[in-house]
């Protein structure tokens, strides 16, 4: 758990990144949804964003970032749920903890939870003996190196990737055009206008 911890970016960084992430899955699927890994919604709630994984098959994670700061949470489908784990939740993030969204009809799923307050100078957490680390391996990795090997072998792109237009995606610089053909040629500013705007990531 420890390690998972010291390997995140700070709560500012972690919210670039997880955009970067959800915009790089949206260019490589524009048009199937349901087949991205990633996604971000900029307008979750008021003042709140909501960045989360799926794999399609009852794992996922999810990061609510907000002005009191970021809580995450993860769940491996193959591990025991661990609800007792959102004891340690401080109160300032006990709604997001709780958050009905976030887990099944019995109640919360999780097998690993994290947390950082705005004034916060490290990331805290709980996790099950069976968390959820390589579920956010990616998360964690955060480099283009990482990515490119995983989207390669997860969407199967028919073009091959550029690793320098990944790079660019992830350092969050406004998309273009020559960006996105790199990644796909299939796809356009126009195709990814919802997606840009749901993301809230920046355009030249």
């Amino acid at each position: 758990m420890n390690d998972l911890l010291s390997r995140l970016p700070a709560v500012t960084d972690l919210r670039d990144r997880c955009r970067a992430l959800a915009m790089l899955d949206a260019i490589l699927s524009p048009e199937d949804w349901d087949s991205r890994y990633h996604s971000f919604d900029s307008h979750w709630d008021e003042g709140e964003e909501l960045a989360s994984m799926r794999n399609g098959q009852g794992d996922d994670w999810c990061v609510i970032f907000s002005p009191v700061g970021a809580y995450g949470r993860a769940f491996d489908h193959e591990a025991p749920n661990a609800p007792e784990l959102l004891a340690a939740v401080p109160e300032e993030f006990r709604r997001f903890a709780e958050e009905p969204a976030l887990g099944d009809e019995d109640g919360p799923t999780v097998t690993r939870c994290f947390w950082r307050g705005q004034g916060d100078d490290a990331w805290r957490g709980a996790a099950a003996e069976h968390g959820a680390e390589h579920l956010v391996e990616l998360l964690a990795d955060g480099s283009a190196e990482a990515y490119l090997a995983w989207a390669q072998d997860y969407f199967e792109p028919e073009q091959e990737l550029d690793l320098a237009a990944i790079g660019h995606v992830l350092a969050l610089r406004p998309l273009t055009p020559a960006v996105i053909a790199a990644l796909n040629a299939e796809t356009d500013l126009d195709e990814l206008a919802e997606d840009l705007a749901e993301i809230g990531y920046p355009v030249a």
